[in-house]
C-alpha cells in the first residue's frame, strides 16, 4: 500500500464505527492468511476467537500484515469486522500489535516496523533449536532436563559412539519436516528412518555407520541440524507420546499456563506432531494410561511448573517474548525433558483434543496481554 493511499482518506478512529468506546489491537498475519480474512479462511486461526476475546477486554481486533503498516505516517489498511463482514479500513496504526505471522530477527520490514511504529509483542518468533537449547544450558537449573545434544556432522559422529537411538532435527525445521532416526541394530548396523515426501510415508534402510549414505550426509551439509539422544518417551499402545504446553502472558503481564495436551505419535511412528499423523488428545487421559492418578497429577504439576521456568529463563534473552508453546516429552520413568519451543504456538491442538475453554484461553490471554500493555504503558 502506497504512502499516497494511506494518505487519501481519513482513518478510522479508535472509538468510532460499531465498536464504540473499544480501542484497538492489531493481529499480524502473513500475506497468505490475511487474504483469507473476508472469506472467513483463515487456517487454523479462529477469527471468532480473536473477537471474542478482543471484546472481554474492551478490544476491537484488526488484521494486519506487515507491507499495509505505514510507519511514516503512522497509519495502517486493516480488516475490521462490520455488520457486512470483514472490510478494508484504514486506521491509525494500533499502538499495541501481537505478531502471528512468522519473521525472524533479520527482516527489515520487521526492524523497521520496531523502529518505527507501535509495541509489537513476540515480534521474532523463529529461532533455531540449537539457539534455545544453548540458551537454557546457560541455566544450571535447567539442564538436566535437556537431552544430551550435539550439531552437524561432527556430531552426528560424536553420538553415534555414545548413544544408540537418535533423533535428527533441522535447527529450522517446523511441524516435524526434515525428522530423521539413526538406531543401533547391531555394533556394526544401524537403521535411518525418514520421511519420503513423494512416498507420503516413512522409509527405514539399514546403513553402514563407516560409510553413511549420500543422500543423509547431503541433508546433514545443506541445512544445520541437530542432533539429539532418543529420550524412551511413555507410550500408549506402542505409540510414544509428549506434552504440549503453552504459555502466554496475561493481564497482569505475568507468565501463565494457558493449558496442556498430548500428542500421540501415529501408530509405528516416532513423531507426535499432529500435522505428521499425530493425535491431539486430554494430557490427564494420556497419562492416567501410563502412571497411577497421583502419579499423573504430581507430572501434570512439575510440566507446568517446569514450563514457566522455561519461559522466564527464554525471556532474559528473547525481548518481546509473549506467547509460546513448548512440547515437554516424559520418560516412562516419569522424568520431564525439553524437547523444543515454538515461537508461533499452533493452538488447534486444545480443540481437537476436546479441550474448547483451553482453546479459547489461548486466543484470551494475549488480548488480556495487549489490554495490560495499553493500560500501563510497559514496554514489551
Amino acid at each position: 500500500m502506497s504512502r499516497e493511499d494511506l494518505s487519501a482518506g481519513q482513518a478510522t478512529e479508535e472509538t468510532g464505527g460499531t465498536n464504540m468506546g473499544h480501542r484497538l489491537v492489531g493481529i499480524l498475519l502473513n500475506a497468505a492468511m490475511h487474504r483469507g480474512v473476508p472469506r472467513l479462511k483463515t487456517g487454523q486461526e479462529s477469527l471468532a476467537n480473536y473477537e471474542e476475546a478482543a471484546t472481554a477486554y474492551g478490544l476491537t481486533p484488526c488484521f494486519l500484515k506487515l507491507g499495509d503498516i505505514d510507519t511514516d505516517s503512522g497509519l495502517s489498511s486493516a480488516y475490521i469486522k462490520s455488520e457486512k463482514g470483514y472490510e478494508r479500513t484504514l486506521i491509525a496504526t494500533p499502538a499495541i500489535i501481537h505478531n502471528r505471522a512468522i519473521y525472524t530477527e533479520d527482516s527489515p520490514g520487521l526492524a523497521r516496523l520496531l523502529q518505527h511504529g507501535p509495541l509489537l509483542f513476540n515480534a521474532c518468533n523463529r529461532y533455531g533449536k540449537d539457539e534455545i537449547h544453548s540458551l537454557l544450558e546457560q541455566h544450571a537449573g535447567l539442564r538436566a532436563y535437556l537431552p544430551a545434544t550435539a550439531k552437524g556432522s561432527a556430531g552426528l559422529r560424536s553420538m553415534m559412539a555414545a548413544y544408540d537411538d537418535l533423533i535428527l532435527k533441522p535447527c529450522r525445521g517446523s511441524v516435524g519436516q526434515g525428522v530423521m532416526r539413526l538406531v543401533r541394530r547391531t555394533p556394526r548396523h544401524w537403521s535411518w528412518s525418514y520421511r519420503s515426501p513423494s512416498r507420503g510415508r516413512w522409509i527405514t534402510l539399514p546403513v553402514d555407520p563407516e560409510n553413511l549414505p549420500r543422500v543423509l550426509r547431503s541433508r546433514l551439509a545443506a541445512v544445520p541440524y541437530l542432533v539429539q539422544e532418543r529420550i524412551q518417551l511413555a507410550e500408549i499402545g506402542g505409540r510414544p507420546f509428549d506434552l504440549r504446553v503453552t504459555v502466554q502472558r496475561g493481564w497482569g503481564g505475568e507468565w501463565q499456563l494457558t493449558g496442556l495436551f498430548a500428542k500421540l505419535a501415529a501408530p509405528g511412528g516416532f513423531v507426535s506432531n499432529i500435522a505428521r499423523g499425530g493425535e491431539a488428545i486430554s494430557s490427564s487421559f494420556a497419562l492416567e494410561k501410563v502412571f497411577s492418578g497421583a502419579e499423573a497429577a504430581r507430572i501434570r504439576m512439575s510440566v507446568g511448573a517446569l514450563s514457566l521456568r522455561i519461559a522466564s529463563a527464554l525471556e532474559q534473552s528473547l525481548p518481546g517474548l509473549a506467547d509460546i508453546g513448548l512440547d515437554i516429552g516424559i520418560a516412562g520413568d516419569g522424568r520431564l525433558y525439553f524437547i523444543e519451543c515454538n515461537g508461533r504456538d499452533q493452538r488447534y491442538g486444545f480443540q481437537k483434543a476436546g479441550l474448547t475453554e483451553a482453546w479459547k484461553d489461548s486466543y484470551r490471554r494475549p488480548m488480556g496481554y495487549a489490554r495490560y500493555l495499553l493500560e500501563s504503558g510497559v514496554k514489551t
